[in-house]
């Protein structure tokens, strides 16, 4: 292990999305802490060479040895759960993992791997709830520690990252960074808006047709009322938004892809056979849309998998978003500013 080098400084916008694993460790954090337990928190802030675990990632200690969350995956927490057991983490601490090739052997880090941790004695409850609260409420948190007082506060977040840290400051989001605008309340919906949330999708959903919004049944779901062009320009699409029209009913998904694919929704899709799209392209070039506009359009949406059960649909339009969205932040590493 390795102190922080004085003047170092690292900011990382975020290349893999956020795991639920981190709102596990949230809400075991503060179960924790009004059980009156002593409470360490790690979070992956830096790392080089492959890393084992995205930044960001958390695990969680009490002083009776209980642990939840992942930093590497191999023996980091073994090592640290040691490290507690003699000493528990009383401030705040900065180790680092795999500076050489002995701990690479020992702590089962990928070879060349380095991984850099923030450990912090946790006292403040507030920011925990206001984390879990962001996470559930589909909003975007920061959580600001002091890293030579160990003093937490917390603000609105608006940017995509997972952790800014230097050497005064750690900064962790938390929060849905992405949102998922569902057009159309079917089978493959359902599917869709149960596996969404895992992969850092706050789960949206418009439908006009009465029959298939009572008829709807997966949870979590935050509706959208009004016709489908209506609720995308109230939804207010930005560069962390996408927006997929999965009706089968060309009058409802139509009416929103006429909107859809003149914002600046990081993705479009919708669901459709090659026959049934060539002929919804001709449809919206017909709409007020330019050629470049409907070029946008992802259809038929989804991953080429030969998928054909509403499950298996679904797999292949997040699979298709994952990669679209991985590959863009490896392209470019842009960080997206979100609309107020």
């Amino acid at each position: 292990m390795a102190q922080l080098a004085p003047g170092d400084t690292y900011t990382e916008s975020a290349n893999l999305p956020m795991h639920a694993m981190n709102h596990q460790v949230l809400s075991q954090v503060q179960a924790w802490l009004e059980q009156g337990k002593a409470v360490a928190l790690v979070t992956v802030v830096r790392n080089w060479g492959s890393a084992p675990r995205p930044l960001g990632s958390l695990f969680a200690s009490n002083d009776a040895g209980d642990f939840v969350g992942s930093v590497s995956g191999g023996c980091v927490e073994d090592d640290l759960l040691q490290q507690f057991a003699q000493t528990f983490p009383q401030t705040v601490a900065i180790v680092r993992y795999g500076v050489d090739a002995e701990e690479v052997r020992r702590f089962g880090l990928p070879c060349g791997g380095t991984l850099e941790l923030v450990v912090e004695r946790v006292t403040d409850l507030h920011s925990i709830k206001a984390a879990r609260a962001a996470m559930a409420g589909g909003q975007l948190l920061e959580r600001h520690l002091n890293l030579t007082t160990g003093e937490v506060s917390t603000c609105t977040g608006s940017q995509d990252f997972f952790v800014r840290y230097d050497k005064n400051e750690m900064v962790q989001l938390f929060g849905p960074r992405w949102r998922l605008l569902i057009i159309g309340a079917g089978a493959v919906s359902e599917y869709l808006a149960s596996m969404a949330p895992a992969l850092d999708f706050a789960v949206y959903l418009n439908d006009p047709r009465e029959a298939q919004r009572r008829n709807w049944r997966a949870p979590g779901v935050q509706w959208i009322d009004g016709m489908p062009d209506d609720a995308v320009l109230a939804f207010r699409p930005d560069c962390r938004t996408v927006i997929v029209a999965l009706s089968h009913d060309p009058k409802v998904d139509d009416m929103a892809l006429m909107e859809a694919l003149k914002t600046d929704a990081f993705y479009v899709g919708a669901i459709g056979s090659i026959a049934s799209t060539r002929a919804r392209r001709e449809r919206l070039l017909t709409l007020d849309l330019s050629e470049p506009e409907v070029d946008r359009l992802h259809a038929p949406v989804g991953l080429p998998i030969h998928s054909r059960a509403p499950a298996e649909i679904a797999i292949a339009i997040l699979a298709e978003l994952i990669a679209a969205r991985n590959k863009e932040r490896v392209a470019h590493g842009a960080v997206c500013q979100t609309q107020a």
